[in-house]
């Protein structure tokens, strides 16, 4: 568990540690990078760099926490990775079932393999459930996706590597949309990111400007026609 910088939640959470690469958007993989620092570090969990890992003892670490948390699953990994077993993946879905008081986020690429696990999984309220969509080169993820029966479907079309004109968003809940970040940061277009926030407008959908990205993601900003974008949906913890 750590706080964390992502502007569009509050911490994140690893079961899973390592990833291995599926498209263009994963060729500057900022996981990958922070592996390499973290191992630096003599942190344990990457003593392996970015060799994919389970890590089951961090499945007792959501019931430590006292107060509700929005929450990134996996912002190392993909919990759907082909080397996760289901009955793992279950298991980290029963510690998300258990802790209404928290929300969690889970991001993955990998839509056909979600999809082919979610009917054995139990998709309570507080798990929002989201695919990465860089370019329409892998567009097809989001249909995997809207045949998942979960409360909160999203979208993270970042690193954005080029327009997504026809984004089919029915049943999307959330569009997060990012440039890339780092020395080697591939160009996002202005008109690229509109479009989308049109669509999204269209469709009532909330939408969530994260970066401009480039080598000073700091100094670029995130600023989209003279305002931040922050809209997201509706968190209802239980208890």
């Amino acid at each position: 568990m750590a706080k964390s910088s992502i502007e569009w939640t509050e911490m994140t959470w690893n079961p899973t540690t390592g990833c291995d690469k599926l498209s263009a958007g994963c060729k500057f993989c900022y996981a990958e990078t922070m592996t390499k620092r973290l191992k630096g570090m003599g942190q344990e969990k990457y003593s392996e760099g970015f060799k994919f890992r389970i890590h089951p003892a961090t499945l007792l670490v959501p019931y430590t926490w006292r107060k509700p948390q929005l929450v990134f699953v996996n912002s190392m990994s993909d919990l759907f990775h082909k080397d996760v077993p289901l009955e793992y993946v279950k298991s980290v879905f029963k510690v998300m079932n258990d802790t209404p008081q928290h929300t969690y986020q889970v991001l993955t690429k990998r839509g056909d393999v979600l999809e082919d696990y979610a009917k054995h999984l139990d998709f309570t309220p507080n798990i929002w459930i989201g695919v990465s969509v860089e370019d329409d080169r892998v567009i097809e993820r989001i249909p995997f996706l809207q045949r998942v029966n979960a409360h909160t479907r999203f979208l993270s079309l970042e690193p954005l590597l080029g327009s997504l004109p026809d984004l089919n968003l029915e049943g999307i809940h959330w569009v997060i949309v990012g440039g890339e970040s780092g020395f080697k940061a591939r160009e996002m277009k202005e008109t690229w990111v509109e479009e989308i926030r049109i669509q999204c407008q269209e469709a009532n959908v909330p939408f969530f400007f994260k970066q401009w990205g480039g080598k000073n993601k700091k100094a670029a900003g995130r600023l989209l026609n003279g305002r931040t974008y922050d809209a997201m949906p509706l968190i209802t913890n239980s208890y």
